[in-house]
Formats: C-alpha cells, sequence, structure tokens
C-alpha cells in the first residue's frame, strides 16, 4: 500500500520529545533560585513573582514546587492583607487558582479571606468547592460549619420545625387567595415556604425576593425540587430596591412576610412595608369604596401585631449586663466607674443595641415577674399612615403597678402576630414556640428593689425603627425616684451581689484610694453626663464571676510564694557580700506575669497585687486599658507593677515572646475556652510557645483541661439541627436542602436547662495537657454505661480547668460565664439501661469528631478508657461525623 512506510514515520514525529530551549531553562533555573533566595529572606512579594514565572513556563515543576508556592502565597496575601491591598490579595489568589485550579487548600485559604473581610456567601462557596475536592479535608470542614451558621442562622430549622406556625401562616395565606388576592409577592422569603404555600392555595402570579445570595439559592432549588420551577419568580433583591415594572409587572394584592425578630421591628418590617405600600401594593380597601373588589385592593400577611411587656427579675441577665460585685479577686472595684453592657435604650449612645434575646423558659436560675403583662404597642400593618408615623409618635408613659418584691433587671417583651383576624401567633414565654423574647435589661448605677405597692414608669418609643422600651422611674409614697440618678432610699449603701445578698463593705483604707483615684474624672451628676464603660455580654459575666476570679488568685498566690522560696533558698546559696565600696543592692527582681485573655480581663491586677510582680495586660482597648489603670492606682498597686503589653512593642510582634532579651515569664495565662463552650482555636500551639518561654518553676495556666461529656436524648437539639422531614413543611420537599447547612456541634446551650433526658452520668472525654507535651493524644475509646433506656441524640460537653494540682474552675457552674457545647450525633443511637455505649473521639487540628456505637457483650470485657494514638501538639473544638 503506498501510505503503509509513511504513518509510522508521522506517529514516530509525534512522540519526538520536544527540543530543549536552553535560555528559558536558564530563566527558569535562576528564577526557581531567586524565589527560594527570597523565600529565605522572607521577601514573600518577590518570592510569589518568582515562582508564578517558574510554573507558568515549566507546569512540569508543580508537583515539586507545590508546598513551598502554596507557603509563598499565603504569607505574602498576609502581608497585603495587613497593609490593605485588598485587591491584591485577591488577584495573587486568581493567579494561583489558574495554576492549581483544583488545590483544596489553596481555595480553603481564600474562602477565609473571604470571611474574614465579610464576603461569607462567597467565603461559603469556596469552602464547600474545597470539601468536593477532599471531603475529608478537616480545616475546610470545620470552616464550613462555622460560616453555615452565619449564612443559614438556627433558627430557620426550628421555624420549619414549627408545624403549628406554618399551619397558621398556609390558612391565612389560603384564605386569601380565596378571597380575591391572585398576585402576591413574598418579601425575605428564605426556603419559599410561604411562596409555595401561595401558589398550593391557587394563585395566579408569585413573586418572591431575598437578599441573602445562599437563602435565594436555597430556595431556587426547593422550588424546583417541589415542581414550581416557573411558577413562582425568586429574585436576589432587596425589597426596598424593588420597582414596577423593573422588577414586578404591576402592584400586587398580596405581601406575605415573616421579617420580625423577638423584638418585632428589628429585621426592618417598618421600612419594607412602608416601600411596598407606597411602591408595590395595590390601595388598601378602603371605607369610602367598600365595593372594590379584593383582585384591585392590597393587603398584608402579618396584618398586625401587639406588643406586651412585664418587668422581671433574673440574676442570669442582671450578671451579663452590669456589675454585681464590690470586689473582684480582691480588687476593690469602686474606681472602674459605671460598667455595663452594650445593649441598652438609653438615649445618650445611639450605638447600643436596645435588647437582647433570651428563651426566659430556658434561663438558668428563672425569672421573677414583678408586674403583670402590660400592653406596649398595637400596629397595624395594614395602615401606611400608621407605619410611616410610628416613629414620630410622641413617648409613651406607663406607670405599672409593682405585683412582686425584687430587684429590677429587664423588661421582657413579646408580641402576639396577627395574620388575619382568625389566625394568630404568640411569642409569649409560656408558649410552645421557636421564638425567644426580647430582653431590654436595666442599667442603672444602682440596684434598686421594687416592692409592692411601688409603680414602675416605663417609656415607650420606637426610634430609628427600633422599638424601645426603658423603666426610668419608681412612685413610691408619693414621691418619684428616677432609676439613672438616685439609691433606694430604703436600702443600706452596701450594693447587692449577684444573688441578691448585700456585699460586705470594704475597708475605710480602700474607699479612700477609690475616692482619690476618681479625682479628675467628673462623676457628679451636675456635669450632666454618666461616666461608664461598655464591656461585652460574655465580659460583664466573667467579671461577675467571683469563683472564678477567687481560683485564679489563689492559685497565682501560691506560685508566687513558691517562686519567691525558690529564689531565696538559691539566693542564700550564692550571697554576695555588698561592702561600702560596692554597688547597692537593686533589691529583689521581679516576677513577670502574662496574662493573654481575650477580651477584659482583670487577672493581671490579681497577679500584680501579689507584690514583686511586674504584670503585663494583653486588654487592647484604650478604654479598657483607663479602667485599669484606675483600678491599679485605686488598689494601692504601684504604676510601674501593670503594663500593657500589646503597648510595649510594633504592631506585628507575636504576642508570646519573652518579657525582655534577658529574663523568662514566671507565669502565662491562657485564654483556653471560648465563651459558647468551645476550646480556643491553636491553644496547644499557644501553650508549646508558651512552656519555652517560662522560667524555672514557671507555670502556664490552666495547665490542664480536661474535657467531660454525658450521654443525653434531647429532641430539642434535634428541632435546632436538622428539618424533621415533610411533616412539619406541610408536605413541602425543604429538609434535604436546607439540611446541607447542619452543624454537627451546636453551642451556647444552658446545659442546666435543657430540656433532655440523662441517660448516662458524666465521663471524662478527653485530657489537654498545657504543660506536658508527651500526656496528649490525638484518639480515645470511651466507654460509657447507659443509665437509662432511650435515644442518645447528642452528647453534651464541658470542661474542668485545672490551674494546678489541687485548684480547679469548671465552665459547667452556676456561676460560670462561660456555655456549654454539644455533639449532636447524625443518627439517634438506641440504648437500653445498662448497655455500654462506646464513644470515639478523634482529635485533629482545631476540630473534634464523636461517633457512637453500642458494644456487644464480646467487646464489653475491656477497659473503660483507653487513649490511643502518637502524641499531639492541638487544639480543641468540637464536631461531628
Amino acid at each position: 500500500m503506498p501510505n503503509a512506510s509513511t504513518r509510522p514515520k508521522r506517529g514516530r514525529r509525534h512522540r519526538r520529545t520536544p527540543r530543549e530551549d536552553p535560555a528559558r531553562n536558564e530563566l527558569v533555573s535562576r528564577s526557581l533560585e531567586s524565589a527560594q533566595q527570597c523565600l529565605f529572606n522572607q521577601d514573600y512579594g518577590t518570592a510569589f513573582v518568582h515562582y508564578l514565572l517558574v510554573l507558568n513556563l515549566a507546569p512540569v515543576l508543580k508537583d515539586f514546587a507545590k508546598e513551598s508556592f502554596r507557603f509563598t502565597l499565603f504569607k505574602w496575601a498576609d502581608e497585603l492583607d495587613s497593609l490593605g491591598r485588598i485587591q491584591d490579595l485577591f488577584d495573587c489568589y486568581e493567579q494561583a487558582l489558574e495554576l492549581f485550579p483544583t488545590d483544596e487548600v489553596i481555595i480553603n485559604s481564600m474562602g477565609e479571606h473571604l470571611f474574614r473581610m465579610g464576603f461569607r456567601d462567597e467565603a461559603a462557596g469556596h469552602f464547600h468547592k474545597a470539601l468536593k475536592l477532599k471531603p475529608d479535608y478537616p480545616e475546610a470542614k470545620e470552616n464550613f460549619y462555622r460560616v453555615a451558621n452565619w449564612l443559614v442562622e438556627r433558627w430557620h430549622f426550628l421555624m420549619l420545625n414549627d408545624r403549628r406556625r406554618n399551619q397558621k401562616y398556609q390558612q391565612a395565606i389560603q384564605k386569601a387567595v380565596d378571597g380575591g388576592c391572585s398576585t402576591v409577592l413574598d418579601i425575605g422569603t428564605g426556603t419559599g415556604i410561604l411562596s409555595m404555600c401561595a401558589k398550593k392555595a391557587g394563585a395566579a402570579e408569585v413573586t418572591a425576593c431575598e437578599l441573602s445570595k445562599t437563602m435565594y439559592e436555597l430556595a431556587c432549588e426547593v422550588v424546583t425540587a417541589n415542581g414550581m420551577n416557573g411558577r413562582i419568580n425568586i429574585l436576589h433583591v432587596k425589597s426596598l430596591e424593588m420597582e414596577v415594572p423593573k422588577d414586578i409587572a404591576k402592584r400586587v394584592s398580596l405581601v406575605v412576610t415573616e421579617t420580625v425578630d423577638a423584638g418585632l421591628f428589628g429585621e426592618g418590617i417598618l421600612e419594607s412595608l412602608i416601600h411596598a405600600w407606597n411602591h408595590l401594593l395595590l390601595p388598601p380597601q378602603s371605607a369610602q369604596d367598600p365595593s372594590r373588589p379584593p383582585s384591585q385592593t392590597g393587603r398584608v400577611i402579618p396584618a398586625g401585631a401587639t406588643v406586651f411587656g412585664m418587668a422581671i427579675q433574673c440574676l442570669e441577665v442582671r450578671r451579663h449586663h452590669r456589675l454585681c460585685v464590690s470586689e473582684v479577686g480582691g480588687l476593690a472595684m469602686a474606681a472602674a466607674g459605671e460598667l455595663h453592657s452594650p445593649v441598652s435604650c438609653s438615649s445618650e449612645d445611639d450605638s447600643t443595641e436596645p435588647y437582647t434575646t433570651e428563651r426566659l423558659s430556658r434561663l438558668p436560675g428563672g425569672y421573677t415577674p414583678l408586674t403583670g403583662p402590660f400592653e406596649a404597642l398595637d400596629i397595624d400593618f395594614n395602615n401606611v399612615q400608621e407605619l410611616e408615623g410610628l416613629c414620630s409618635r410622641e413617648v409613651k408613659r406607663l406607670r405599672l403597678p409593682v405585683t412582686g418584691e425584687g430587684l429590677l433587671d429587664a423588661l421582657a417583651v413579646w408580641f402576639q402576630l396577627h395574620l388575619d383576624r382568625e389566625n394568630s401567633l404568640s411569642t409569649g414565654p409560656e408558649e410552645d414556640t421557636c421564638w425567644e423574647q426580647a430582653i431590654y435589661p436595666v442599667q442603672t448605677p444602682h440596684n434598686f428593689p421594687l416592692r409592692v405597692g411601688d409603680e414602675l414608669i416605663v417609656e415607650i418609643s420606637c426610634r430609628d425603627a427600633y422599638l424601645r422600651l426603658c423603666s426610668v422611674a419608681v412612685v413610691r409614697d408619693g414621691r418619684e425616684f428616677r432609676l439613672d440618678d438616685c439609691l433606694d432610699p430604703d436600702v443600706p449603701r452596701n450594693s447587692p451581689g449577684p444573688s441578691g445578698a448585700a456585699e460586705p463593705s470594704r475597708n475605710a483604707e480602700a474607699e479612700l484610694c477609690s475616692a482619690l483615684a476618681c479625682l479628675g474624672t467628673d462623676r457628679s451628676p451636675s456635669s450632666g453626663l454618666r461616666d461608664y464603660t461598655m464591656l461585652e455580654c460574655a465580659e460583664m459575666a466573667l467579671l461577675n464571676n467571683q469563683p472564678y476570679h477567687q481560683s485564679f488568685r489563689t492559685a497565682m498566690a501560691k506560685l508566687i510564694n513558691n517562686l519567691k522560696g525558690a529564689r531565696s533558698t538559691w539566693d542564700q546559696g550564692s550571697e554576695v557580700a555588698f561592702t561600702a565600696d560596692s554597688a547597692v543592692d537593686p533589691g529583689p527582681d521581679p516576677f513577670y506575669v502574662l496574662d493573654v485573655s481575650e477580651g477584659f480581663s482583670v487577672l493581671s491586677l490579681m497577679a500584680a497585687a501579689q507584690g514583686q510582680v511586674k504584670a503585663y495586660s494583653s486588654v487592647e482597648k484604650p478604654h479598657h486599658q483607663e479602667v485599669l489603670t484606675r483600678l491599679a492606682r485605686a488598689n494601692g498597686i504601684p504604676e510601674e507593677a501593670l503594663k500593657f503589653w500589646l503597648n510595649q512593642g510594633e504592631d506585628e510582634q507575636p504576642v508570646l515572646q519573652r518579657p525582655s532579651r534577658e529574663k523568662l515569664w514566671s507565669a502565662i495565662i491562657l485564654d483556653c475556652v471560648e465563651t459558647c463552650g468551645l476550646v480556643r482555636q491553636k491553644l496547644m500551639e499557644k501553650a508549646t510557645l508558651a512552656r519555652c518561654l517560662l522560667e524555672d518553676g514557671g507555670q502556664v495556666f490552666p495547665e490542664r483541661i480536661v474535657l467531660y461529656g454525658m450521654l443525653v436524648e434531647s429532641d430539642s437539639l434535634l428541632q435546632e439541627s436538622a428539618v424533621q422531614g415533610r411533616e412539619p413543611t406541610l408536605g413541602f420537599n425543604i429538609a434535604p436542602f436546607i439540611n446541607q447547612f447542619t452543624v454537627p456541634v451546636h453551642v451556647f446551650l444552658d446545659l442546666s436547662t435543657l430540656q433532655c433526658r440523662h441517660l448516662s452520668d458524666s465521663v471524662e472525654l478527653f485530657v489537654l495537657d498545657l504543660m506536658n507535651t508527651n500526656a496528649n493524644y490525638t484518639n480515645r475509646d470511651v466507654k460509657v454505661q447507659a443509665s437509662e433506656s432511650g435515644r442518645v441524640t447528642a452528647v453534651p460537653f464541658w470542661y474542668q480547668m485545672h490551674l494546678d494540682q489541687d485548684i480547679s474552675v469548671s465552665t459547667f457552674s452556676q456561676d460560670s460565664h462561660w456555655k456549654q457545647a454539644a455533639v449532636v450525633l447524625h443518627q439517634p443511637l438506641e440504648v437500653r439501661r445498662g448497655d455500654w455505649v462506646r464513644l470515639t473521639v478523634v482529635l485533629h487540628k482545631s476540630s473534634i469528631s464523636v461517633t457512637a456505637c453500642v458494644e456487644t457483650e464480646d467487646e464489653q470485657t475491656g477497659t473503660p478508657a483507653a487513649p490511643t494514638g502518637t502524641p499531639a501538639v492541638q487544639s480543641v473544638i468540637g464536631s461531628s461525623q
């Protein structure tokens, strides 16, 4: 055949190795060498440019250079971030992903930067992509769990599981559509359930809008899965930006929404309804023209709301919002001035939040009503003039008869949402509801006990579209006492502590020191301004945690005394005689103590109060530093004994380093547990570094952390974790889509009031030794015997922090400022009383996974708990597989 001899030759030419370009190879070689040299010199920007050149010219080197390239990228990105060069930072990541488009580490890292800068939707996309590339990648899994809490808040699960709430809305929508409302707009659609109710009811046109990109995409998936794609128009837009005919063809006859929070107006329902009436809704039914059909008039579901309130005494609220003690860890606190949380309705500061939210039925210690329920506000959402005039209404003053004795701690607020004339929903504290109540804490400089026969004066207004309730005065025996500037004339001067009992008076010397410390600051009523400092709610609760501070004080005194004794013994063994001609004895060297607690902390002051101690605080905010300085002066602590560590050097210096070139720390206090109930990230890495900076005999506080847990059956945790099938969502297929955002760890739990059945005693799950690396491990099997039969749905956990061998602090106690957390099992586990359950606890970097299984009789011969694996320097948060 004529072509038989030519084809093999053509094939051989294809397989021939390309001719090498010596100049190109030289450029690659030199650029690679330059990249490595720049990396060695910490010139990360230049190194990154050289690596880009090398990998673009020689892709075959990708595997060889990947780790170095990643390291360079991350270091350079951190520098760009610190310089505020955000666009350059993301340009670098885009260049990196052109080279490594499926590198889960780079994708995850870019997601972390996006999340820190507030781009949560985009960050979630990157974390999700990294997990698809590598499902067992723990860093991406942990990041996705964290961002999921921001993107799909936990109340979505509770609301969707609230069948009664869903049915009430469905009935009101069905009635409206049957009555002629054929065009519907769903504002803040979430998963799209109300839009689907409207379409199922027979509405001709249904439009939904959703501002959150994540929830918008979720709603699109849900609508498609329920066979309504194309029948419901979903827009990714804020309702305030919608116009006719740009977004909808014509004005609609019905708006449905549930953009309300525990304080009713906090999610912007006032603004959105005013805009809807003016731009998107048909005119309302008019008394002058009652013959107009419903299809030509507009209405809103819900039709209105009635807001109720009640004055309460509640220790849990009190200790999170104002200082309840006169002394903390031996420090007189008067010189600190007024301290309170940033939650306040005060007219002096518009930067504060007017309320927080709590489920009153689950507050540890409960609450005591001091007044009967009162009506604070009634609002008609179908009256646009009433909506527009709400914020300009005069302040409403109520005089409430006091019906119970106790300290006035807060006003608790709830509402009844009137969907229509027949259907309503209540968020009251006695209702079985998915709602919390709004809490307006009383921020006064003094505790004011109420007694039966008093009248409480409350002012109600709506400023900045927030409902504001403020307790302003008490009327007693015909006299009015303003709460912000008076003491109860019938109560001794000593202020009640957290439990309501009077605190003992401080000694005269401490009183005098406090008075002197306050000189130069005008705190008199004539100044017209209250002098106060705001601390976060968790920081206030920490200050009020007296057992915590007393334990630290005792442990610190014990350590300093031991070090003094050891130093004294050493000095006697190496005594040097001083003569008249010799240098003057400089006195004893101080002991150096570093407190690296997050936020506001007085532990450094407590250390400085021991004497012969130079304490460094990591408090950053200037007004917090000022409070500590005043406290030091008032408590007789020398100025040189307290320093602010982060003020000592440049911004970029690491927090954990020597106090000076020649000195080491006697004690380093680490902040180990977040308020939410999780161990802080990178704790063990910090502990390892801290140990290297200690003098002989020095100590890291705490020295050891023991993680405890138990088996529980809790339907409420399941309800908060995931949508439980189709039944609560009226048969709509929603669960598989929103449950993608299920997180396996629940935080900010109050285990003492959690609705659950204990199925076992508490058991030690894990130990983190901060002073001995070799004692740590990565895996542990723990055997727990079921004390009751039931379904194990979760493993709540908490910590015992051992400051030394004899002194410890629990994060699960009545005075604790910490909450607890729980791992929710992926599948509930059926157990019978007496069964042994094996919990496999695995620690990897900053996440801990827990799996559970019931042991067979053959497996029950082992030891109750067995650590396995190699020693590790890791940190813990909770998560489950």
